[in-house]
């Protein structure tokens, strides 16, 4: 696995969340995405919010969201950034690691909704592969797996975007046994025995 040359540090943060000649993703966006994914999960699981894992959750934009929305709702961060860990690990619950540590990370699982939310398309296949079964693993409720295809129109951060199209992310998602619902959104062994054939993704049948 080739390791990643890129620096999250405070001038890439201030650069693509905050600056706006370059941000492409404002606080309207996150609140949104927020919203469709704990509609999602709570609609599935029939219950409110208790636990939320934040894979390259960044500066942690969702927990704030999510608290405000749901102020029990305990929140787990994990993201690869020095810097992040060290100015807000202790204040926002989040833990130094890349996406292919989950599987030795000290985490709580399982989790009612676990967020990914662009990541996947900067990082190597291997570790997409090896992320999504820790995912897959640790998934109790719904995912939030928000990725860009080489199909598709992208702007903002194109440094070691990885230009796979949408059939390598769905064969991915079928090999780690990840349901699509759509608009990002899937599940794992927990729940998708209990959907209705219109409630998967373009109304699949049942695997």
């Amino acid at each position: 696995m080739l390791m990643p040359t890129k620096r999250y540090d405070r001038a890439y943060f201030e650069r693509w969340y905050r600056d706006p000649r370059y941000a492409v993703v404002h606080g309207g966006i996150v609140a949104r995405r927020v919203q469709l994914a704990v509609a999602a999960a709570e609609y599935l699981l029939e219950r409110p919010l208790r636990t939320v894992l934040d894979v390259g959750c960044g500066e942690a934009p969702w927990r704030a969201l999510l608290k405000h929305a749901r102020p029990k709702v305990r929140y787990t961060g994990v993201d690869a950034s020095e810097y992040v860990v060290e100015r807000f690990g202790n204040r926002r619950g989040i833990l130094l690691g890349r996406l292919a540590d989950l599987g030795r990370l000290k985490l709580d699982p399982p989790y009612d909704l676990i967020v990914c939310s662009d990541v996947l398309h900067y990082v190597e296949t291997d570790e997409a592969r090896r992320g999504l079964k820790a995912i897959a693993r640790l998934l109790g409720g719904v995912a939030f797996l928000e990725v860009f295809a080489k199909e598709d129109k992208t702007e903002g951060d194109q440094e070691e975007f990885q230009q796979r199209p949408a059939e390598a992310y769905l064969r991915l998602f079928r090999e780690t046994g990840l349901v699509p619902l759509g608009l990002h959104c899937y599940v794992g062994r927990a729940l998708r025995d209990t959907l209705t054939v219109f409630e998967r993704g373009g109304g699949g049948r049942r695997a």
